[in-house]
């Protein structure tokens, strides 16, 4: 098959690596995008490095966001109209997935999307939107959970239409030969921040501030890598200075490999990310949520995450809790509910099965015969 993969972000870029990788491998003409999406190269291109993945095309965006959004709509089209591939293989939720939804829906290319039915609920939330567009433009759903699986059932996705294949994150850590560390070779926090939620809300700001002070002082040393916008916010509201304690490490974005390092040895990860919430369930590293809501409940149903908000009671309460001998044995030994690390493999046999490939094809309906009853 000649399929277009396009890549937005950093967890895209770490994401469909190995899928990537395993398409290449079984002979597929495989044709990957940088859209720009992420535009700090600290955000992309150590991680295009890192993980052997170099792009065929690369684009350059405006900075505005509805710019950006019409860019990159108006190239999606072009590159699916001169390219002409037989398929387009998405991931996630953010503006790169709809968009080119929409533009393959626009040259009736199917569409294949991974990660689909992840659902948080947040009526508030873009990338909430993002994944309903997917999920209505989609021909083949490759969801990671049965979980996600039911929420597509639930919206009235034919079930023959989708594959439970876990997610490809778990390939890259299984393919880089990681494990779990022992609970006495831990230590400290892992702290990351960037939701324009949490981050532009000046109130919010102050209080994630507060929240690494008191887990600096109360939990143990806090590594904090900071994300451009972020630390923007930081500066322009005076709090930067606020944060260089002896307790906290404030980090440039780092190298994948040094991220999961990092996250490997910590005994508790604070984050609003989405990605580092699987990730964790893989090293079983407890995770406290800066979010009211997630799209991917599995952690929480099985005890490996909990949702706190920006709500420095409830962090400290819950950083209490995950820092208990029992609490972080009973996680560390936990099995990983995101998949086993074949999901690579699972896409490309799915998408060498023809009984799969004849769901492709989008054709008009004839109706002409339907009388009302």
């Amino acid at each position: 098959m000649k399929i277009l993969i396009p890549l937005g972000t950093r967890p895209e870029i770490v994401k469909l690596a190995p899928v990537i990788v395993t398409l290449a491998a079984r002979g597929h003409q495989v044709t990957t995008l940088a859209t720009g999406q992420h535009y700090d190269a600290n955000l992309t291109d150590t991680f295009f490095d890192e993980l052997g993945v170099q792009p065929n095309i690369r684009w350059e965006l405006p900075t505005d966001e509805s710019e950006r959004v019409g860019t990159i709509l108006t190239r999606a089209m072009d590159v699916i109209r001169t390219e002409r591939p037989d398929l387009v293989l998405v991931l996630g939720d953010t503006y790169t997935v709809p968009l080119f939804c929409l533009a393959a829906r626009r040259f009736q290319t199917p569409v294949a999307h991974l990660e689909a039915g992840l659902r948080s609920f947040n009526e508030t939330s873009i990338e909430e939107t993002n994944r309903k567009i997917a999920a209505a433009t989609a021909r083949l759903h490759f969801a990671p959970t049965t979980l996600a699986a039911q929420f597509l059932i639930n919206e009235g996705v034919a079930s023959e239409r989708i594959r439970v294949v876990g997610n490809p994150v778990i390939d890259v850590l299984v393919g880089k030969g990681l494990h779990r560390r022992d609970v006495d070779e831990r230590h400290g926090v892992l702290f990351t921040a960037h939701r324009p939620t949490n981050v532009d809300d000046p109130e919010r700001l102050r209080d994630l501030v507060e929240i690494i002070r008191r887990l600096g002082e109360e939990v143990g040393t806090v590594v904090f890598p900071v994300h451009p916008r972020t630390k923007t916010r930081l500066v322009s509201a005076d709090l930067w200075t606020e944060l260089s304690t002896a307790n906290v490490r404030l980090l440039d974005p780092l190298p994948y490999e040094d991220m999961l390092n990092e996250l490997a040895t910590c005994r508790l990860v604070v984050t609003d990310s989405g990605g580092l919430q699987e990730e964790a369930a893989f090293f079983g590293v407890p995770a406290i949520v800066l979010r009211r809501s997630t799209p991917r409940w599995e952690g929480i149903s099985e005890g490996l995450a909990a949702l706190s908000g920006v709500n420095v009671e409830r962090v400290m309460e819950l950083a209490t809790y995950f820092s208990s001998p029992e609490v972080l044995v009973r996680i560390v030994t936990a099995p990983c509910p995101y998949g086993d690390g074949t999901t690579a493999e699972q896409v490309a046999d799915a998408l060498e099965d023809p009984g799969v490939l004849a769901l492709l094809p989008i054709v008009e309906p004839d109706l002409t015969q339907w009388r009302p009853t």
